[in-house]
């Protein structure tokens, strides 16, 4: 057997990793497609192309829906390949709004290069289109966690819930090659545990191969509740000010968690009953296909539905979808708060209300995540004084929080008991750490030395040869 890590190996985006097996002839499976993010032109270099041979795979499994893990699935159709793609029926709804969000971005974004450098310059054509999206979504071949599946002759597909986002899965494989056979796993993202909406990462049966991320292996995530205490603080705040709560979040994963922490505010009659607003179209749509999942969500869930239907609703939020709803809310003189993408302040509908809300000091912007260098969340974060925003500068006069606490990615705690749990059924011969920087790989080296017999962290590109074990 032979894997290749063709991205997410000595960083953190561009997830694909590809095994190639003799099992039943020859046989290429890639592990997630995912787009590289970044600065644009290097990011650009790395999703022009493909190393892994589009045309000669045979299947990909993905793990879950977020773009650094599904974002270049469209482009490997239109490169060629024409085999099953493999998920949960969870991803399978998700990917296809985000997939189509991301061609109808890169097919705007390619227009206005096309105008400023000329239609001929590389950069002003789309990775992929969305003819590309629904040619992808006819391939797509979903099914439940724990429910295993044989797609080629020798090899064995399970998936079992990772617990970072709703039908985020742990891909597990078990390769017969003649007389041997070998089990792989890989972590795709694991989640944390005791967070809102969803359920732990499921322990596994020790795999002979390991494939596992290590983002957090050096942190330590703060406790949720403590997130819940404080958005219900700055409601209040808000209110008192007669002002307004900006909360840039992302559209799938921490709009979803937002909402929820809202919700059971409400119901606790812990919510000052100022008009709260979801602002994306997307993360309503999203949002949507959440209300339709709640059957594999967490106990909690389960308990609240007794009394609640509908987990994302309460008296005082409604969802924006109108482009002219969404401007009106900037000439509200009420106290308010907006939840809008995107989650790093970079585009979408949050910059509007940021370019009106920004330089009035009873506005409250509240960053519910990590903030990339150079992006305009990271200058708000740093408390620039001024800010420039669609080619003007603003003095950022508003109150600026920052909460860390609702990453659904496991920490150095999350990631230790779920390697105890999965160590305890048996060795893990061969691990391979990916979705990290080389210290992140560092710190997971040191954090499970003692649970596994061999680890690597590949770089780009990097192969290795693995002999079956049983």
């Amino acid at each position: 057997m032979k894997l290749t890590f063709f991205g997410a190996a000595g960083e953190v985006t561009g997830s694909q990793h590809l095994i190639e097996t003799e099992t039943g002839g020859r046989f290429r499976l890639l592990l997630d497609c995912g787009l590289f993010q970044g600065a644009r032109k290097a990011s650009r270099a790395k999703n022009e192309s493909f190393e892994c041979r589009p045309r000669l795979l045979d299947a990909v499994v993905l793990s879950h829906a977020h773009i650094d893990h599904c974002g270049r699935i469209p482009q490997l159709v239109a490169a060629g390949f024409k085999g099953p793609i493999y998920c949960t029926r969870a991803t399978a709804d998700i990917i296809e709004l985000m997939l189509s969000d991301s061609a109808k971005i890169q097919e705007e974004d390619a227009a206005f290069l096309a105008d400023k450098l000329g239609p001929d310059d590389p950069s002003a054509k789309p990775l992929y289109t969305l003819d590309d999206v629904r040619q992808t979504m006819r391939q797509i071949e979903a099914f439940d966690y724990r429910d295993e599946q044989t797609i080629f002759e020798g090899v064995q597909l399970r998936f079992s819930d990772a617990g970072h986002i709703l039908g985020s899965a742990i891909t597990e494989l078990t390769i017969r090659e003649g007389t041997q056979r070998t089990r792989l796993a890989f972590t795709g993202d694991l989640g944390r545990r005791d967070m809102p909406l969803l359920s732990d990462p499921e322990p596994i049966e020790a795999p002979d191969i390991l494939i596992s991320e290590c983002l957090y292996a050096g942190r330590t995530h703060p406790p949720p509740g403590d997130i819940k205490k404080m958005l219900a603080t700055l409601v209040e705040q808000a209110r008192q000010r007669d002002g307004r709560l900006i909360l840039p979040a992302f559209s799938l994963g921490r709009t979803q968690q937002v909402l929820y922490f809202l919700n059971e505010l409400w119901n606790e009659q812990s919510l000052a009953p100022i008009p709260i607003f979801v602002d994306s179209p997307l993360a309503t749509r999203l949002t949507a296909i959440y209300r339709s999942q709640t059957d594999i969500m967490d106990d909690d869930v389960q308990e609240t539905l007794e009394d609640d239907d509908d987990i994302f609703k309460f008296p005082t939020l409604r969802y924006i979808r109108k482009r002219d709803a969404s401007i009106a809310l900037n000439r509200r003189d009420d106290a308010f708060a907006v939840i809008s993408a995107s989650g790093m302040c970079e585009n979408g509908r949050v910059v509007h209300h940021l370019r009106h809300g920004i330089e009035h000091p009873d506005t409250t912007i509240c960053l519910l995540g990590y903030q990339a260098p150079r992006t305009l969340g990271r200058r708000i974060a740093d408390r620039d004084e001024t800010v420039r925003i669609h080619g003007r500068n603003y003095e950022l006069n508003a109150t600026v929080h920052q909460l860390g606490g609702l990453s659904a990615h496991a920490d150095k705690t999350d990631l230790r008991w779920w390697f105890e749990q999965v160590a305890e059924t048996g060795p893990i011969d061969r691990c391979f750490f990916v979705h990290g920087e080389p210290e992140m790989a560092r710190d997971m080296a040191e954090l499970v030395d003692d649970l596994v017999e061999r680890h690597d962290a590949p770089h780009a590109g990097q192969s290795f040869e693995v002999e079956p074990t049983r």
